[in-house]
């Protein structure tokens, strides 16, 4: 039987539905039933909520269901819950996405679409507990990122990420496709393959089709069947070869060169572009009805400068997971002058400095100075005296998600958290969510 990884609260006050939905939750799920909020345990941290509309927060007092969800999202920010209602009344609905539901399902409740439901918010919490360091960070942006990959887990239409060199597109490429294991996943890098091979490439060719074709060849795509097919730097495909792309899209459909019948085949396919591929249509680059095909459902990854937030956090895990380990540490005054540089290279660029950092600072403690002498920023125009001056709330607030951070990966649990810190339970919660703390 599989491991339980995540809670998941059923509040339903009908009997019979509680045990219908409870029966067709995943394994990677424990369900918890309480028939009304009063009833939740106090000491489990839920991922997710399947919340009754129709509930009353304290009974016998007139049916809420809106305010059961903002009860439920201030005991944990990062909650995802599934509003459901027989009644299907727009002003209802809207107030339970306003009260911070992430979907309405209507009743009669189908059993393959909580399934499909619970299985995305399922791939959104391995998203947030991955340690990939291109998707490290809580901010904003990366949270809805994360959660625009997690819709796509089981979805076969096209997927677009665009973004700048450095973001990790081919990281969200690999995370995308590890949502199904056991499927092929077949890379193809468009600018490493010439305009006259790549038909050959991609759609495999028959012995004696051309010269030096000894033998038969299949195609990467027919490769790819039954997975993922990434292209990498879409935008360097040439107009002639975007054209036949397009007609597989349509099609499904393969010729190898020199066959006389067509193969179907069933891939997804993922492209990804350094540059906005709307830029390159108005540019005549691009074919207009490609991107149309490509873009059902489209990404853009952000640039390591839209969330600078994210920034130590993703200092603190380069210089953590370093090999060989050292032992130094970041001084937290180092992260205005981080936050402030606008990172040309992203995330790749920030990995390397703090290498090269670790291996030049000449203290255990990597100060502001050692980052501003490799990030070539004079110290004349001011910046280190400004960041000294401005830093000491930054440190404080540095070290308070320092702690609490720490206790609760030592502790795994919020009341024990609680009387370690000598905090309160509501303190607690508001605080990890103004530090955007991410725990299990």
């Amino acid at each position: 039987m599989s491991q339980k990884l995540f809670n998941l609260l059923i509040v339903e006050d009908d009997q019979n539905l509680a045990t219908l939905l409870r029966s067709v939750t995943p394994d990677s799920f424990q369900p918890f039933i309480a028939k009304h909020p009063d009833l939740l345990p106090e000491h489990i941290l839920f991922h997710a909520a399947l919340v009754d509309m129709h509930i009353a927060v304290t009974p016998p007092e007139p049916a809420d269901g809106p305010a059961v969800i903002e009860k439920l999202i201030k005991r944990n920010p990062q909650i995802e819950i599934v509003a459901m209602s027989g009644e299907l009344d727009r002003s209802l609905m809207e107030k339970a996405i306003r009260a911070g539901a992430s979907r309405f399902l209507g009743k009669p409740l189908i059993g393959d679409e909580i399934i499909s439901v619970l299985s995305k918010i399922e791939a959104f919490w391995n998203l947030v507990q991955t340690n990939n360091d291109q998707l490290i960070g809580s901010s904003e942006k990366m949270n809805t990122l994360k959660k625009q990959m997690a819709l796509l887990k089981g979805e076969a239409t096209p997927v677009l990420l665009e973004g700048e060199t450095g973001v990790g597109k081919e990281v969200v490429a690999v995370l995308l496709h590890q949502q199904e294991p056991k499927r092929p996943f077949i890379t193809v890098n468009c600018s490493a393959i010439s305009e006259n091979l790549f038909e050959s490439e991609f759609y495999g060719h028959v012995k004696g089709a051309f010269t030096g074709a000894e033998n038969n060849k299949m195609g990467l795509a027919e490769a790819a069947h039954g997975g993922d097919l990434f292209l990498d730097e879409i935008e360097a495909l040439p107009l002639s070869q975007q054209a036949k792309l397009l007609r597989f899209l349509e099609s499904g459909e393969i010729r190898r060169v020199g066959a006389k019948e067509s193969t179907r085949v069933d891939v997804r396919i993922i492209v990804a572009s350094n540059v906005p591929l709307r830029q390159l249509i108005e540019e005549k680059k691009f074919r207009e009805d490609l991107y149309f095909r490509l873009s059902s459902n489209r990404l853009n990854i952000p640039a390591l400068r839209e969330r600078p937030e994210d920034i130590p956090q993703l200092a603190q895990y380069f210089v953590d997971s370093a090999k060989p380990k050292k032992n130094k540490s970041l001084d937290p005054l180092s992260f205005d002058i981080l936050k402030n540089y606008p990172w040309p290279g992203n995330v790749r660029e920030l990995k390397r400095i703090c290498e090269q950092a670790l291996l030049t600072s000449p203290m255990p403690i990597i100060r502001p100075e050692d980052f501003s002498r490799l990030l070539d920023i004079p110290s004349a125009n001011g910046t280190h005296n400004k960041v000294q001056e401005s830093s000491l709330e930054n440190f404080l607030t540095a070290q308070e998600k320092f702690f609490i951070e720490g206790s609760l990966k030592k502790t795994k649990d919020i009341d024990q958290s609680c009387l370690e810190l000598k905090i309160s339970k509501s303190n607690l919660y508001k605080k990890i969510k103004e530090l955007g703390i991410t725990y299990e």
